[in-house]
């Protein structure tokens, strides 16, 4: 585990950044979103319901459309999981090198549509997600939700 200092201060006792690899396969579905959970409840974060269910289904995109896209040319994929003061950060590595986009609304498609729920998630929780490229040539998918939800009126 890795600590991450903040300013004026120690770190909290439930900040942190965690990371675990999958193989590529269906049941890494599951099993990384259970961890997501399990590690949340064991390092006593203070994160609301609603986000928590926003983040767990993030991680359930992303992690299949690692499985689903990438497994070819990955067969290993890594969950990390960084929390800070005021927010959670979830995101899903793997060696392939296609940068998929979020694709328009279609009503007509039965699938296509992890990205854009994933944005649509994290839009609404007041966070931010983006697609980056490592430096092993593959990508990075994140998410970051803050850790109480954005008040609307």
């Amino acid at each position: 585990m890795v600590t991450i200092e903040r300013e004026g201060g120690d770190p909290l006792p439930y900040e942190g950044v965690w990371r675990f690899t999958a193989p590529a396969v269906d049941a890494s579905v599951p099993q990384a979103r259970h961890a997501v959970r399990d590690l949340l409840l064991r390092q006593g974060v203070p994160v609301a319901d609603e986000v928590v269910q926003g983040l767990l289904l993030i991680v359930s995109e992303l992690v299949t459309n690692a499985v689903k896209h990438a497994a070819l040319l990955s067969p290993m994929l890594a969950v990390e999981v960084a929390v800070g003061a005021e927010w959670i950060r979830v995101s899903v590595e793997d060696n392939h090198p296609y940068r998929p986009t979020a694709l328009e609304n279609d009503y007509g498609r039965t699938g296509g549509r992890g990205l854009l729920l994933v944005r649509e998630i994290t839009r609404e929780a007041g966070g931010a997600c983006e697609v980056e490229h490592t430096s092993t040539g593959g990508k990075v998918i994140w998410a970051a939700l803050p850790l109480k939800p954005v008040q609307t009126y």
